[in-house]
């Protein structure tokens, strides 16, 4: 069930250089929703997500996250307010099992530190059992608990999808950012996505996807916002956007039905 604002984005603006790639953008997302973003290559999608997570900062506006001004100035930082990602260029440890790859993400949420990690006292271990069954609990919500062992590079792009999202749950996150997550899957990985995504969803996570299979985005959000040249041109329901004449012609055109 959807309720007040989770993230709002004020009047966000990023230039590099002498290009504009995000206008005075603002959008609000509330809590329990699937939130797409879409728009042509180029757009500006993207920088929304670098610039939300932590990996660009803002040339102007302002980004409030569960009632508090985010100033989320590296991923980690942000990972610890309640914002993961996955990234439209997967971004696994290639040669690190599926297992270690989610337990890199737990990470964030322990408290052990240097010290225990050195010493390995009885806490320590402890931390460490319980970010292995967590793990292991993720990689089963994803359905590729039979892979655990297996390292990332092995993996099927489908399933290494699978797993980059596993990893960004092992944060614990209160809003997941998704960049892209059909790109190369066929319609059987696809439908899979679409299913997971409303389980994430279900079990109360707030989800922001760009996506370009505009099909699943339309038959998969609540609402959708459309940037084009780094301007916001529409934010409704997927059933108005559809039909709105700017989203339409930023598509070069053609029927977004």
């Amino acid at each position: 069930m959807m309720g007040a604002n989770l993230l709002e984005a004020r009047n966000i603006a990023k230039h590099f250089g002498g290009v504009k790639a995000l206008t005075d953008v603002s959008l609000s997302i509330r809590k329990g929703e699937i939130y797409g973003l879409i728009g042509p290559n180029g757009a500006g999608k993207t920088t929304f997500f670098n610039v939300l997570t932590g990996l660009y900062h803002p040339d102007g506006g302002e980004l409030i996250f569960a009632g508090d001004k985010l100033k989320a100035s590296a991923p980690h930082l942000a990972a610890k307010c309640g914002i993961a990602r996955t990234f439209q260029n997967i971004r696994l440890f290639g040669n690190m099992s599926a297992m270690e790859n989610v337990m890199v993400g737990r990470h964030v949420r322990t408290h052990a530190g240097v010290i225990g990690a050195v010493l390995h006292d009885s806490r320590t271990r402890r931390e460490e059992a319980a970010i292995r069954r967590r793990a292991e609990e993720l990689l089963h919500y994803v359905n590729i608990a039979d892979r655990a062992d297996d390292l990332a590079r092995h993996l099927s792009y489908g399933d290494q999808r699978r797993l980059e999202i596993a990893r960004a749950l092992a944060t614990d996150p209160k809003l997941l950012a998704l960049d892209e997550p059909a790109a190369g899957m066929n319609g059987t990985e696809t439908e899979g996505l679409r299913t997971l995504i409303e389980g994430i969803r279900s079990d109360g996570i707030t989800v922001l996807l760009i996506e370009h299979d505009v099909k699943l985005v339309m038959g998969l959000c609540d609402r959708v916002a459309v940037l084009d040249y780094g301007e916001k041109i529409c934010e409704d329901v997927p059933s108005v956007v559809q039909k709105d004449p700017k989203v339409i012609e930023a598509y070069l055109g053609g029927s977004l039905a």
